[in-house]
C-alpha cells in the first residue's frame, strides 16, 4: 500500500501510475488479441462481428467503471484520513450494490441482446455472430464486475502493483486461449468469446483473494459492518454519475455504430480495427486520470488540499508524454498496424482504419488537456462538472458525425472526433480552475510541505 499524501508528487505519482499503466497496456492486448484472431484466423466478417458486439459491451463496462470509480475515491479518502474501519465498510457496501447491479444487468442483457445489434443496423451476416460474442460476454459480467470493483480498492490504497500481476498472467493466458480455441477447436467467434469469460473468471478469483489478504493487515478497532446507508449514499454519489456518464457515452458509440454499419462491413471492420488502438491512447491517459482521482481523493481525506497542485503538473507531464507516443506511432505506422488484424487484400478495411488514426491522432495532446482535470475533479467528488464535461464531448462527437457523414462519408465521422475534445476540453479546464477547493491552502500546511520537498 502506498501513501500518497506523502514525499515529492512526481516521484510519487510515478511509482504509482507505473504499475497502473503496464495493467492498461496488458487489458488492451487482452482486447485487441480478440479483434487480431478474429480477423487473422476467421476472416473480415468476424472481426466486424466482435467489433460491432463491443460498443454494446461498453454498456456493460460503463456500470462496471461507475463501481469502480465509486469504490475508489471513498476508500482512497477514508485510507488517506485513516478512518480503516469506515473503509472496510465502504468497500463490502460497495460489492454488495455491484453484485446486485450486476444481477439486473445480466437479465436485461439477455432479453435485450439481439434487439440491441437489430438497432445498431447490425448486417445479416454478421448477426448471429455478434448475437453468440454478446451472450457469451453476458454470461461473464460478474467476473468483469468484480474485478473491476477490486482492481479499485487496490488503487484506492495505493496499490498498484498487484493488479498489474494479475492483468499480465489473464492477459497472456488469454492470447493462449484465443489461439486454442480459433485455430485449434474451430470455435469460431463463439471461442474469442470463451477465452475471454474463463480468462476474466479466473483473474476475478485471484483478486479477490489477494484482497481479502490484504484487507487483513489493516487494523480493525471494532467489528467489521458488511453494510452501511450512509457507504451507499457516498458510493452511490461518485458511482452512479459515473456509470450515468458512461452509459451515454456508450449509447453515443452505439448510435455512431449505428451510422457506421451503414458504410458496410468493410468499414465497420476497418473502424473496428482502428477504434481498438485509439481506445488504447485514449485509455493509457485515462489511466493518468485515474490516478490523480485516488492522489485527490487521498490528499483531500488527509487535509493536504495544496499537494493537488503540483500533482496536476506531474500528471500532465506524464498524459502528454503519453499522448506523444502514441501519435508518432499511429501517424507513422497506421497501415502496418492495421495488417495486424486484416489480411492485404481487406484494402478497403485497411484505408478506413488509415484515415481514423490520421485524423485522431493528432489530437491525443487535446484529450489529456481534458482527462487529468477530469481526474482531479472525479477525485474532489465534483461528479456533477465532471458529467458536463464529458457530455459536452459527446454531444458534439455524435451531433458532428450525424452532420459530416451525408457530405465527407464515413471520414466525416472521424473528423467529429478532434471538435468534440476540444470542446470538452475547454469545460473541463474551466471547472478545475473555478473550484475553490483547489485553490485553498494554509499556511501551516504549506510550510508542512515546503520541508517535504526538502
Amino acid at each position: 500500500m502506498l501513501d500518497l499524501t506523502k514525499g515529492n508528487p512526481f516521484k510519487i505519482l510515478i511509482r504509482y501510475m507505473l504499475p497502473l499503466f503496464g495493467s492498461i497496456v496488458f487489458q488492451q492486448i487482452y482486447n485487441i488479441a480478440d479483434s487480431i484472431i478474429a480477423g487473422k484466423f476467421l476472416g473480415e466478417g468476424a472481426l466486424a462481428a466482435v467489433g460491432n458486439s463491443y460498443e454494446i459491451t461498453l454498456i456493460y463496462l460503463s456500470f462496471a467503471f461507475g463501481c469502480n470509480m465509486g469504490a475508489s475515491v471513498v476508500s482512497a479518502r477514508l485510507f488517506g484520513a485513516k478512518k480503516y474501519d469506515d473503509m472496510k465498510t465502504a468497500i463490502s457496501t460497495s460489492y454488495i450494490a455491484a453484485i446486485v447491479t450486476c444481477g439486473v444487468l445480466m437479465i436485461i442483457g439477455f432479453a435485450l441482446s439481439s434487439s440491441l445489434l437489430q438497432l445498431l443496423n447490425t448486417p445479416a451476416e454478421i448477426l448471429d455472430d455478434s448475437l453468440t460474442y454478446i451472450n457469451i460476454y453476458t454470461g461473464g459480467l460478474i467476473f468483469l464486475f468484480l474485478y473491476n470493483l477490486t482492481t479499485g480498492v487496490f488503487a484506492a490504497l495505493g496499490d498498484s502493483r498487484t493488479p498489474f500481476v494479475f492483468l499480465v498472467v489473464s492477459s497472456l493466458a488469454n492470447i493462449g486461449m484465443d489461439v486454442l480455441f480459433v485455430a485449434e477447436f474451430n470455435m469460431g467467434v463463439a471461442g474469442v468469446a470463451w477465452a475471454t469469460f474463463i480468462c476474466q473468471g479466473a483473474s476475478c478469483v485471484a483478486a479477490l483473494i489477494a484482497l481479502v489478504l490484504a484487507l487483513r493487515k489493516v487494523k480493525s478497532e471494532r467489528k467489521l459492518k458488511l453494510f452501511s446507508v450512509s457507504a451507499l449514499k457516498e458510493f452511490m454519489l461518485v458511482g452512479v454519475p459515473s456509470a450515468l456518464q458512461q452509459c451515454c457515452v456508450s449509447f453515443g458509440n452505439i448510435a455512431i455504430q449505428g451510422l457506421i454499419n451503414s458504410f458496410g462491413t468493410s468499414t465497420i471492420a476497418g473502424y473496428s480495427a482502428a477504434i481498438k488502438f485509439n481506445n488504447f491512447a485514449v485509455v493509457s491517459i485515462v489511466t493518468v486520470s485515474n490516478g490523480m482521482s485516488n492522489y485527490t481523493a487521498q490528499n483531500l481525506g488527509a487535509d493536504k488540499v495544496y499537494r493537488i497542485k503540483d500533482g496536476v503538473k506531474a500528471a500532465l507531464l506524464l498524459a502528454l508524454g503519453i499522448a506523444a507516443i502514441f501519435f508518432v506511432v499511429y501517424m507513422s505506422a497506421s497501415s502496418e498496424i492495421m495488417l495486424l488484424f486484416l489480411n492485404p487484400e481487406n484494402t478497403e478495411a485497411i484505408n478506413v482504419g488509415h484515415t481514423f488514426m490520421w485524423i485522431v491522432s493528432p489530437f491525443y495532446f487535446v484529450c489529456a488537456l481534458k482527462i487529468v482535470p477530469d481526474g482531479v475533479l472525479k477525485g474532489g467528488e465534483k461528479m456533477w462538472q465532471f458529467m458536463i464535461a464529458t457530455m459536452v464531448d459527446l454531444v458534439v462527437r455524435v451531433g458532428l458525425s450525424f452532420a459530416f457523414a451525408p457530405t465527407f462519408g464515413s471520414m466525416g465521422i472521424w473528423m467529429s472526433w478532434p471538435f468534440g475534445w476540444f470542446l470538452g476540453a475547454v469545460c473541463s479546464q474551466i471547472f478545475f480552475f473555478t473550484n475553490k477547493w483547489k485553490l485553498s491552502a494554509r499556511s501551516a500546511h504549506e510550510l508542512e510541505y515546503a520541508r517535504e520537498q526538502a
